[in-house]
């Protein structure tokens, strides 16, 4: 390494995410894959003996103590149990994480990637949560509605507008004012990405946009003068357009969906296992992987650790994955 030019180094922190499923092996694998990358630093956060355990079931026990880690409060006896829903294993994912976001937040690290978190699991323990966009929400103290999720496979990136609720209630948050703050959030994280001047596709609320009232007036009174005060603003807005139309062009940086499947099923479907969820629209850069905690293997050192360890490469800068 050139002394003069030292290689610029990102610090990850890595909350293991529920400690019942796939999340501590996947973090610690990818730990230690990338512990000799000299553009990275990860440290993990979690429980000590739920990594320990985990470590003994890879095979890789004395790899632990050469790996950076803060410990997070213990679980009480016998429920760190994998592939079991419980909600001692939800307090265990909430805690690790907004240690991790605190510590961010202060600037010990650069960017958080979550481990997969079980949402019944957080439920089972009373925590108001939907998600790690509004945990992060939470813990820096930004309404929820000013923090999104930006869902990523290879080149293509969709922020979304509304996450996990039902349709008749993500229609009611849908308003001219979340649109406008959502594309702004996907535009100050790309241009963290290197993308200076996105070109943006919103997409419709109804099928095909609403095809001038054919199909709703939601459009009409929504999605359209949030597009045109955008252009307004001088952003490079299409749309709204039907998510098909815009998609199968693949011409923008960015796409923007009204709802959870709307923007989940195309990342999915190209990238299955391999896409990362950015949470956008705060000072805390946190990642989570694109995929869930896997509780039928959880426990059996079989869980892949890729897309993880391509979120880690994304945020530090390093990685581009070309499209299927």
């Amino acid at each position: 390494m050139d002394v003069h030019n030292p290689v610029p180094v990102t610090r990850i922190a890595i909350p293991i995410g529920d400690p019942n499923g796939i999340g501590p092996e996947i973090a610690l694998k990818t730990a230690i894959a990338m512990r000799d990358e000299p553009r990275v630093c990860i440290t993990l956060f979690g429980p000590q003996a739920v990594l320990e355990a985990t470590a003994d079931q890879l095979g890789v026990t004395n790899a632990l103590t050469d790996l950076r880690c803060v410990f997070t409060p213990a679980m009480p006896a016998g429920t760190h149990q994998p592939g079991v829903v419980c909600a001692d294993a939800g307090v265990a994912t909430i805690r690790a994480a907004t240690e991790a976001i605190h510590a961010t937040q202060r600037g010990d690290f650069d960017a958080v990637v979550a481990a997969p978190h079980h949402e019944t699991a957080v439920h089972q323990a009373g925590i108001a949560f939907s998600g790690y966009p509004s945990l992060v929400a939470k813990v820096t103290g930004q309404p929820e509605d000013a923090v999104f999720m930006m869902l990523m496979g290879g080149d293509l990136r969709i922020v979304h507008v509304t996450l996990h609720e039902g349709v008749q209630s993500a229609l009611s948050h849908i308003t001219q004012g979340r649109i406008e703050r959502a594309v702004h959030a996907g535009v100050r994280a790309v241009h963290r990405l290197g993308i200076s001047n996105p070109r943006i596709g919103l997409f419709g609320i109804n099928p095909h946009a609403g095809e001038n009232g054919l199909f709703g007036h939601e459009d009409e009174l929504i999605s359209r003068p949030a597009a045109q005060q955008l252009r307004a603003q001088g952003l490079r807005v299409d749309g709204p357009l039907g998510g098909d139309t815009l998609l199968a062009a693949r011409a923008h940086d960015f796409y923007v969906a009204m709802f959870h499947d709307q923007g989940h099923i195309p990342i999915k479907l190209l990238y299955p296992q391999r896409a990362s969820a950015l949470s956008i629209g705060t000072d805390v850069m946190l990642s989570s992987v694109g995929h869930g905690s896997a509780m039928d293997i959880a426990g059996q050192g079989v869980a892949n650790p890729q897309a993880m360890m391509r979120t880690v490469a994304l945020l530090a800068g390093f990685h581009s994955e070309s499209p299927v």
